[in-house]
Protein backbone atom coordinates (compact mmCIF):
# COMPACT_ATOMS: atom_id res chain seq x y z
CA UNK A 1 0.00 0.00 0.00
CA UNK A 2 1.64 3.28 -1.03
CA UNK A 3 2.27 5.85 1.64
CA UNK A 4 -0.24 8.69 1.76
CA UNK A 5 0.87 12.19 0.87
CA UNK A 6 1.23 14.67 3.69
CA UNK A 7 0.99 18.41 3.87
CA UNK A 8 1.57 21.02 6.55
CA UNK A 9 -1.41 23.19 7.48
CA UNK A 10 -1.18 26.42 9.47
CA UNK A 11 -3.58 26.30 12.43
CA UNK A 12 -3.73 30.12 12.42
CA UNK A 13 -4.48 31.09 8.80
CA UNK A 14 -5.13 27.72 7.12
CA UNK A 15 -2.22 27.99 4.70
CA UNK A 16 -1.03 24.68 3.19
CA UNK A 17 2.59 23.84 2.34
CA UNK A 18 4.49 20.82 1.08
CA UNK A 19 7.36 21.22 3.57
CA UNK A 20 7.56 22.23 7.21
CA UNK A 21 8.58 25.71 8.31
CA UNK A 22 9.22 27.04 11.77
CA UNK A 23 7.21 30.13 10.83
CA UNK A 24 4.17 30.28 8.57
CA UNK A 25 5.12 32.13 5.33
CA UNK A 26 1.62 33.61 5.05
CA UNK A 27 0.69 34.92 8.51
CA UNK A 28 4.11 34.81 10.21
CA UNK A 29 2.92 32.72 13.19
CA UNK A 30 5.63 30.61 14.78
CA UNK A 31 5.21 26.83 15.28
CA UNK A 32 1.69 26.77 13.80
CA UNK A 33 2.23 24.21 11.02
CA UNK A 34 0.76 20.76 11.69
CA UNK A 35 1.42 17.70 9.56
CA UNK A 36 -1.81 16.40 8.00
CA UNK A 37 -2.61 13.56 5.62
CA UNK A 38 -3.57 14.87 2.18
CA UNK A 39 -6.43 12.56 1.23
CA UNK A 40 -7.66 12.68 -2.37
CA UNK A 41 -11.24 13.72 -2.96
CA UNK A 42 -12.41 10.60 -4.93
CA UNK A 43 -13.64 7.30 -3.62
CA UNK A 44 -13.21 6.61 0.06
CA UNK A 45 -11.73 3.34 1.36
CA UNK A 46 -10.86 1.98 4.75
CA UNK A 47 -13.10 2.39 7.76
CA UNK A 48 -16.83 3.12 7.31
CA UNK A 49 -18.17 6.58 7.74
CA UNK A 50 -19.39 7.57 11.19
CA UNK A 51 -22.44 9.35 9.81
CA UNK A 52 -25.61 7.72 8.52
CA UNK A 53 -25.70 7.24 4.77
CA UNK A 54 -28.82 9.20 3.81
CA UNK A 55 -29.26 10.40 0.24
CA UNK A 56 -31.67 13.24 0.96
CA UNK A 57 -32.53 15.33 4.02
CA UNK A 58 -35.42 13.96 6.05
CA UNK A 59 -37.56 15.60 8.76
CA UNK A 60 -36.02 15.07 12.17
CA UNK A 61 -39.40 14.01 13.58
CA UNK A 62 -39.41 11.04 11.19
CA UNK A 63 -35.96 9.77 12.16
CA UNK A 64 -36.24 6.54 14.13
CA UNK A 65 -34.93 6.78 17.68
CA UNK A 66 -32.24 4.36 18.77
CA UNK A 67 -32.64 2.59 22.11
CA UNK A 68 -29.11 2.19 23.45
CA UNK A 69 -28.48 -0.98 25.43
CA UNK A 70 -25.83 0.20 27.86
CA UNK A 71 -23.17 -2.06 29.29
CA UNK A 72 -23.60 -1.75 33.04
CA UNK A 73 -20.68 -2.69 35.25
CA UNK A 74 -20.77 -3.77 38.92
CA UNK A 75 -19.38 -0.31 39.75
CA UNK A 76 -22.32 2.01 40.41
CA UNK A 77 -20.22 5.16 40.81
CA UNK A 78 -18.68 4.57 37.38
CA UNK A 79 -22.10 3.93 35.81
CA UNK A 80 -23.44 7.13 37.42
CA UNK A 81 -20.82 9.32 35.78
CA UNK A 82 -21.48 7.80 32.34
CA UNK A 83 -25.24 8.26 32.68
CA UNK A 84 -26.13 4.63 33.40
CA UNK A 85 -23.38 2.60 31.73
CA UNK A 86 -21.19 2.33 28.64
CA UNK A 87 -22.94 2.98 25.32
CA UNK A 88 -21.83 0.61 22.51
CA UNK A 89 -19.94 2.48 19.79
CA UNK A 90 -19.16 5.44 22.03
CA UNK A 91 -15.64 6.81 22.37
CA UNK A 92 -14.54 8.15 25.75
CA UNK A 93 -11.47 10.16 26.74
CA UNK A 94 -10.08 9.86 30.29
CA UNK A 95 -7.52 12.37 31.56
CA UNK A 96 -5.79 13.04 34.85
CA UNK A 97 -2.47 13.79 36.53
CA UNK A 98 0.33 11.21 36.34
CA UNK A 99 -0.05 8.50 38.98
CA UNK A 100 -3.64 9.44 39.84
CA UNK A 101 -4.98 5.99 38.86
CA UNK A 102 -6.20 6.24 35.25
CA UNK A 103 -4.67 2.93 34.12
CA UNK A 104 -5.75 1.23 37.35
CA UNK A 105 -9.37 2.32 36.90
CA UNK A 106 -9.55 1.27 33.25
CA UNK A 107 -7.91 -2.08 34.00
CA UNK A 108 -10.63 -2.71 36.59
CA UNK A 109 -13.31 -1.61 34.13
CA UNK A 110 -11.84 -3.87 31.44
CA UNK A 111 -11.79 -6.83 33.81
CA UNK A 112 -15.46 -6.27 34.70
CA UNK A 113 -16.54 -5.70 31.10
CA UNK A 114 -14.84 -8.97 30.09
CA UNK A 115 -17.71 -10.81 31.78
CA UNK A 116 -19.94 -9.61 28.91
CA UNK A 117 -17.52 -10.46 26.07
CA UNK A 118 -13.93 -10.08 24.87
CA UNK A 119 -12.07 -6.90 25.85
CA UNK A 120 -8.90 -5.64 24.13
CA UNK A 121 -6.48 -3.55 26.22
CA UNK A 122 -3.85 -1.83 24.06
CA UNK A 123 -0.95 -0.38 26.03
CA UNK A 124 1.66 1.84 24.46
CA UNK A 125 3.42 2.88 27.66
CA UNK A 126 3.94 -0.45 29.44
CA UNK A 127 4.78 -3.99 28.53
CA UNK A 128 2.24 -6.78 28.89
CA UNK A 129 4.20 -8.11 31.87
CA UNK A 130 3.97 -4.75 33.69
CA UNK A 131 0.21 -4.61 33.19
CA UNK A 132 -0.07 -8.19 34.44
CA UNK A 133 1.73 -7.20 37.68
CA UNK A 134 -0.90 -4.52 38.29
CA UNK A 135 -3.73 -6.88 37.39
CA UNK A 136 -2.51 -9.47 39.92
CA UNK A 137 -2.85 -6.86 42.68
CA UNK A 138 -6.38 -5.91 41.71
CA UNK A 139 -8.42 -9.08 41.32
CA UNK A 140 -8.66 -12.31 39.42
CA UNK A 141 -8.06 -11.63 35.74
CA UNK A 142 -10.97 -12.54 33.46
CA UNK A 143 -10.26 -15.05 30.71
CA UNK A 144 -11.79 -12.74 28.07
CA UNK A 145 -9.39 -9.85 28.79
CA UNK A 146 -6.76 -9.61 26.05
CA UNK A 147 -3.74 -7.30 26.04
CA UNK A 148 -1.45 -6.06 23.31
CA UNK A 149 1.63 -3.85 23.69
CA UNK A 150 1.44 -1.82 20.50
CA UNK A 151 1.81 1.79 19.38
CA UNK A 152 0.73 1.38 15.75
CA UNK A 153 -2.89 2.47 15.67
CA UNK A 154 -3.54 0.64 12.39
CA UNK A 155 -2.38 -2.65 13.92
CA UNK A 156 -4.68 -2.11 16.92
CA UNK A 157 -7.61 -1.37 14.61
CA UNK A 158 -6.93 -4.56 12.65
CA UNK A 159 -6.97 -6.64 15.85
CA UNK A 160 -10.16 -4.91 17.04
CA UNK A 161 -11.96 -5.56 13.74
CA UNK A 162 -10.97 -9.22 13.89
CA UNK A 163 -11.88 -9.75 17.59
CA UNK A 164 -14.98 -7.51 17.72
CA UNK A 165 -14.53 -6.80 21.45
CA UNK A 166 -17.24 -5.22 23.59
CA UNK A 167 -14.64 -2.75 24.85
CA UNK A 168 -11.34 -1.38 23.51
CA UNK A 169 -8.94 0.52 25.78
CA UNK A 170 -6.05 2.55 24.32
CA UNK A 171 -3.48 3.63 26.93
CA UNK A 172 -2.52 6.22 25.92
CA UNK A 173 -3.52 8.16 22.81
CA UNK A 174 -0.27 10.20 22.99
CA UNK A 175 1.78 7.05 22.34
CA UNK A 176 -0.20 6.03 19.24
CA UNK A 177 1.03 6.75 15.71
CA UNK A 178 0.36 5.87 12.10
CA UNK A 179 3.01 5.26 9.45
CA UNK A 180 1.13 7.60 7.10
CA UNK A 181 2.61 10.56 8.99
CA UNK A 182 6.30 11.25 9.48
CA UNK A 183 5.88 13.19 12.73
CA UNK A 184 6.65 11.42 16.04
CA UNK A 185 3.99 10.03 18.37
CA UNK A 186 2.45 12.64 20.63
CA UNK A 187 2.55 15.38 17.99
CA UNK A 188 -0.61 17.25 17.10
CA UNK A 189 -0.96 15.51 13.76
CA UNK A 190 -0.47 12.00 15.15
CA UNK A 191 -2.85 12.48 18.07
CA UNK A 192 -5.56 13.95 15.86
CA UNK A 193 -5.22 11.31 13.12
CA UNK A 194 -5.07 8.40 15.58
CA UNK A 195 -8.19 9.65 17.37
CA UNK A 196 -9.98 10.12 14.05
CA UNK A 197 -9.29 6.53 12.98
CA UNK A 198 -10.31 5.10 16.33
CA UNK A 199 -13.52 7.16 16.24
CA UNK A 200 -14.47 5.90 12.77
CA UNK A 201 -13.87 2.33 13.85
CA UNK A 202 -15.87 2.73 17.09
CA UNK A 203 -18.86 4.20 15.28
CA UNK A 204 -18.73 1.82 12.35
CA UNK A 205 -18.20 -1.39 14.30
CA UNK A 206 -20.16 -0.48 17.45
CA UNK A 207 -17.14 -1.00 19.75
CA UNK A 208 -17.00 1.17 22.87
CA UNK A 209 -13.52 2.68 23.08
CA UNK A 210 -11.69 4.29 26.00
CA UNK A 211 -8.74 6.60 25.32
CA UNK A 212 -6.31 7.63 28.06
CA UNK A 213 -5.04 11.19 27.58
CA UNK A 214 -2.08 12.95 29.12
CA UNK A 215 -2.57 16.35 30.77
CA UNK A 216 -0.45 19.46 30.77
CA UNK A 217 0.98 21.09 33.88
CA UNK A 218 -2.12 23.32 33.95
CA UNK A 219 -4.29 20.18 34.23
CA UNK A 220 -5.79 20.36 30.72
CA UNK A 221 -5.77 17.46 28.27
CA UNK A 222 -2.66 17.57 26.11
CA UNK A 223 -2.94 17.72 22.34
CA UNK A 224 -5.30 19.58 20.02
CA UNK A 225 -8.63 20.71 21.46
CA UNK A 226 -10.36 19.10 18.50
CA UNK A 227 -9.80 15.70 20.15
CA UNK A 228 -12.24 16.64 22.93
CA UNK A 229 -14.80 17.64 20.29
CA UNK A 230 -14.39 14.35 18.42
CA UNK A 231 -15.08 12.05 21.37
CA UNK A 232 -18.48 11.45 22.97
CA UNK A 233 -17.42 11.69 26.61
CA UNK A 234 -14.59 13.47 28.41
CA UNK A 235 -13.75 12.28 31.92
CA UNK A 236 -11.25 13.60 34.45
CA UNK A 237 -9.87 11.60 37.35
CA UNK A 238 -9.12 14.12 40.08
CA UNK A 239 -7.70 14.07 43.59
CA UNK A 240 -4.54 14.76 45.52
CA UNK A 241 -1.84 12.13 45.12
CA UNK A 242 -1.38 12.05 48.88
CA UNK A 243 -5.09 11.58 49.59
CA UNK A 244 -6.86 8.27 49.18
CA UNK A 245 -9.99 9.71 47.56
CA UNK A 246 -10.37 10.03 43.79
CA UNK A 247 -13.14 11.88 41.96
CA UNK A 248 -14.20 10.81 38.47
CA UNK A 249 -15.83 13.84 36.87
CA UNK A 250 -17.65 13.91 33.53
CA UNK A 251 -17.14 17.28 31.82
CA UNK A 252 -18.73 16.22 28.53
CA UNK A 253 -21.22 13.45 27.86
CA UNK A 254 -23.38 13.05 24.76
CA UNK A 255 -25.29 10.18 26.36
CA UNK A 256 -25.92 11.54 29.86
CA UNK A 257 -25.64 14.50 32.21
CA UNK A 258 -22.41 16.46 32.53
CA UNK A 259 -20.53 17.32 35.73
CA UNK A 260 -21.58 14.08 37.38
CA UNK A 261 -19.06 12.88 39.95
CA UNK A 262 -18.16 9.41 41.18
CA UNK A 263 -16.11 9.05 44.35
CA UNK A 264 -13.56 6.27 44.81
CA UNK A 265 -11.08 5.21 47.45
CA UNK A 266 -7.60 4.20 46.27
CA UNK A 267 -6.54 1.00 48.05
CA UNK A 268 -3.97 -1.73 47.48
CA UNK A 269 -6.59 -3.77 45.64
CA UNK A 270 -7.48 -0.88 43.33
CA UNK A 271 -10.22 1.75 43.32
CA UNK A 272 -13.29 0.96 45.42
CA UNK A 273 -16.45 3.01 45.14
CA UNK A 274 -17.77 5.15 47.99
CA UNK A 275 -21.55 4.95 48.04
CA UNK A 276 -22.02 7.70 50.66
CA UNK A 277 -19.14 10.16 50.11
CA UNK A 278 -20.61 12.87 52.35
CA UNK A 279 -20.32 10.63 55.42
CA UNK A 280 -16.72 9.82 54.52
CA UNK A 281 -15.71 13.46 54.04
CA UNK A 282 -17.18 14.38 57.45
CA UNK A 283 -16.02 11.28 59.36
CA UNK A 284 -13.06 13.05 61.03
CA UNK A 285 -14.70 16.41 61.64
CA UNK A 286 -14.65 17.91 65.13
CA UNK A 287 -17.84 19.96 65.46
CA UNK A 288 -16.56 22.03 68.38
CA UNK A 289 -13.50 23.33 66.52
CA UNK A 290 -13.50 27.00 65.59
CA UNK A 291 -13.14 27.60 61.86
CA UNK A 292 -14.89 24.39 60.78
CA UNK A 293 -18.10 24.71 58.75
CA UNK A 294 -20.02 22.13 56.70
CA UNK A 295 -20.83 23.23 53.16
CA UNK A 296 -23.43 21.56 50.92
CA UNK A 297 -22.17 21.61 47.34
CA UNK A 298 -23.66 20.14 44.20
CA UNK A 299 -21.54 17.91 41.95
CA UNK A 300 -23.64 17.18 38.89
CA UNK A 301 -26.96 15.97 40.27
CA UNK A 302 -25.48 14.79 43.58
CA UNK A 303 -25.36 16.96 46.71
CA UNK A 304 -22.20 16.48 48.79
CA UNK A 305 -21.41 17.65 52.30
CA UNK A 306 -17.80 18.68 52.80
CA UNK A 307 -15.91 20.34 55.61
CA UNK A 308 -14.46 23.80 54.99
CA UNK A 309 -11.70 24.71 57.43
CA UNK A 310 -10.29 28.17 58.03
CA UNK A 311 -7.42 29.48 60.13
CA UNK A 312 -7.04 33.19 60.78
CA UNK A 313 -3.89 34.38 62.55
CA UNK A 314 -2.03 37.66 62.97
CA UNK A 315 0.42 38.36 60.18
CA UNK A 316 4.10 38.92 60.90
CA UNK A 317 4.70 40.73 57.64
CA UNK A 318 3.41 43.92 56.07
CA UNK A 319 1.27 42.10 53.54
CA UNK A 320 -1.19 39.52 54.95
CA UNK A 321 -1.28 36.14 53.23
CA UNK A 322 -4.28 34.46 51.60
CA UNK A 323 -3.84 30.72 51.00
CA UNK A 324 -6.49 28.34 49.67
CA UNK A 325 -6.45 24.57 49.21
CA UNK A 326 -9.47 23.12 47.40
CA UNK A 327 -10.92 26.60 46.86
CA UNK A 328 -10.17 29.20 44.20
CA UNK A 329 -7.66 31.69 45.58
CA UNK A 330 -9.34 34.63 43.84
CA UNK A 331 -12.63 33.63 45.48
CA UNK A 332 -10.93 33.63 48.89
CA UNK A 333 -9.48 37.09 48.30
CA UNK A 334 -12.93 38.34 47.27
CA UNK A 335 -14.63 36.85 50.36
CA UNK A 336 -11.96 38.35 52.64
CA UNK A 337 -12.57 41.78 51.14
CA UNK A 338 -16.36 41.45 51.52
CA UNK A 339 -16.00 40.36 55.16
CA UNK A 340 -13.75 43.32 55.89
CA UNK A 341 -15.91 45.91 54.11
CA UNK A 342 -19.46 44.69 54.88
CA UNK A 343 -19.15 43.10 58.32
CA UNK A 344 -16.29 45.04 59.90
CA UNK A 345 -14.01 42.03 60.50
CA UNK A 346 -10.43 43.24 60.87
CA UNK A 347 -8.80 40.95 58.31
CA UNK A 348 -6.35 43.57 57.03
CA UNK A 349 -3.74 42.48 59.56
CA UNK A 350 -4.58 38.76 59.50
CA UNK A 351 -3.30 35.82 57.48
CA UNK A 352 -6.20 33.71 56.18
CA UNK A 353 -5.82 30.03 55.33
CA UNK A 354 -8.74 27.99 53.94
CA UNK A 355 -8.73 24.25 53.31
CA UNK A 356 -11.36 21.84 52.00
CA UNK A 357 -10.91 18.56 53.87
CA UNK A 358 -10.56 15.25 52.03
CA UNK A 359 -8.93 16.59 48.88
CA UNK A 360 -12.18 18.00 47.44
CA UNK A 361 -12.16 21.06 45.19
CA UNK A 362 -15.10 23.47 45.45
CA UNK A 363 -15.92 25.48 42.34
CA UNK A 364 -19.59 26.17 43.00
CA UNK A 365 -20.51 29.65 44.34
CA UNK A 366 -22.97 28.00 46.77
CA UNK A 367 -20.00 27.25 49.05
CA UNK A 368 -19.20 30.96 49.52
CA UNK A 369 -21.22 31.37 52.69
CA UNK A 370 -19.61 28.34 54.35
CA UNK A 371 -16.11 29.65 53.61
CA UNK A 372 -17.00 33.13 54.89
CA UNK A 373 -18.48 31.76 58.13
CA UNK A 374 -15.43 29.53 58.62
CA UNK A 375 -13.18 32.59 58.40
CA UNK A 376 -15.36 34.54 60.86
CA UNK A 377 -15.52 31.55 63.22
CA UNK A 378 -11.74 31.24 63.31
CA UNK A 379 -11.23 34.98 63.82
CA UNK A 380 -13.53 35.21 66.85
CA UNK A 381 -12.56 31.67 68.01
CA UNK A 382 -16.18 30.55 68.27
CA UNK A 383 -17.24 27.09 66.96
CA UNK A 384 -20.21 26.98 64.59
CA UNK A 385 -21.34 23.50 65.66
CA UNK A 386 -23.45 21.02 63.71
CA UNK A 387 -24.99 23.25 61.08
CA UNK A 388 -25.01 22.91 57.29
CA UNK A 389 -24.43 26.14 55.35
CA UNK A 390 -25.60 26.92 51.81
CA UNK A 391 -25.43 30.20 49.90
CA UNK A 392 -23.60 32.44 47.46
CA UNK A 393 -22.13 35.72 48.71
CA UNK A 394 -22.32 38.89 46.62
CA UNK A 395 -20.00 41.90 46.73
CA UNK A 396 -22.56 43.83 48.75
CA UNK A 397 -22.51 41.21 51.51
CA UNK A 398 -25.89 39.81 50.43
CA UNK A 399 -26.57 36.08 50.46
CA UNK A 400 -27.89 35.02 47.06
CA UNK A 401 -30.17 32.08 46.30
CA UNK A 402 -28.88 28.80 44.88
CA UNK A 403 -30.50 26.06 42.80
CA UNK A 404 -31.87 22.69 43.97
CA UNK A 405 -32.16 23.74 47.59
CA UNK A 406 -34.56 20.90 48.44
CA UNK A 407 -31.98 18.27 47.49
CA UNK A 408 -29.25 20.04 49.44
CA UNK A 409 -31.28 20.36 52.62
CA UNK A 410 -32.51 16.79 52.29
CA UNK A 411 -28.96 15.45 52.03
CA UNK A 412 -27.92 17.44 55.09
CA UNK A 413 -30.82 16.04 57.10
CA UNK A 414 -29.95 12.48 56.05
CA UNK A 415 -26.59 12.93 57.76
CA UNK A 416 -28.12 14.35 60.94
CA UNK A 417 -27.82 18.10 60.28
CA UNK A 418 -31.23 19.32 61.41
CA UNK A 419 -30.08 22.96 61.40
CA UNK A 420 -29.34 24.59 58.05
CA UNK A 421 -28.44 28.15 57.08
CA UNK A 422 -29.78 28.96 53.61
CA UNK A 423 -30.57 32.10 51.54
CA UNK A 424 -33.90 33.61 52.56
CA UNK A 425 -35.19 33.58 48.97
CA UNK A 426 -34.84 29.79 48.91
CA UNK A 427 -37.24 29.35 51.84
CA UNK A 428 -40.32 29.47 49.60
CA UNK A 429 -39.00 26.49 47.59
CA UNK A 430 -39.11 24.23 50.64
CA UNK A 431 -42.89 24.71 51.05
CA UNK A 432 -43.02 23.06 54.45
CA UNK A 433 -41.35 19.85 53.20
CA UNK A 434 -38.32 20.29 55.44
CA UNK A 435 -39.02 19.32 59.08
CA UNK A 436 -35.63 20.48 60.34
CA UNK A 437 -34.70 23.88 61.70
CA UNK A 438 -33.91 25.88 58.56
CA UNK A 439 -32.86 29.52 58.93
CA UNK A 440 -33.07 31.92 56.00
CA UNK A 441 -30.61 34.83 55.92
CA UNK A 442 -30.35 37.88 53.67
CA UNK A 443 -26.81 39.00 54.43
CA UNK A 444 -23.50 37.95 55.94
CA UNK A 445 -24.36 39.86 59.11
CA UNK A 446 -27.51 37.79 59.63
CA UNK A 447 -25.63 34.56 58.93
CA UNK A 448 -22.90 35.43 61.42
CA UNK A 449 -25.49 36.27 64.07
CA UNK A 450 -27.28 32.98 63.40
CA UNK A 451 -24.17 30.93 64.18
CA UNK A 452 -22.81 33.18 66.93
CA UNK A 453 -19.74 34.46 65.08
CA UNK A 454 -20.44 38.20 65.43
CA UNK A 455 -17.65 40.41 66.73
CA UNK A 456 -18.78 42.18 69.87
Amino acid sequence: MPKAHTKFVCQQCGGQYATAYGRCPSCGTWHSLVETIDRPAPSRTGFPRAVTAVADPVPLAQVESIAYSRLQLPLSEFNRVLGGGIVPGSILLLGGDPGIGKSTLLLQVSNMAAEAGPVLYATGEESAQQVKLRADRLAQVASNLYIIAETDVDAILAHAQRMRPVLLVVDSIQTMQTADLDSPSGSVGQVRESTSRLTRMAKGEGIATFLVGHVTKEGNLAGPKVVEHMVDTVLYLEGERFHAYRLLRGVKNRFGPTNEVGVFDMQDSGLTEIVNPSAVFLSERESQTAGSVVAVTLEGSRPLLVEVQALVTSTHFGLPRRTATGLDLNRLILLSAVLTKRTGLALGTQDVYVNVAGGMRLVEPASDLAAALAIASSLVDSPVGDVAVIGEVGLGGEVRSVNRILQRVGEAQKLGFERCIIPERNLRELRGSSPGHVVGVKSLDEAMNAVGCRVS
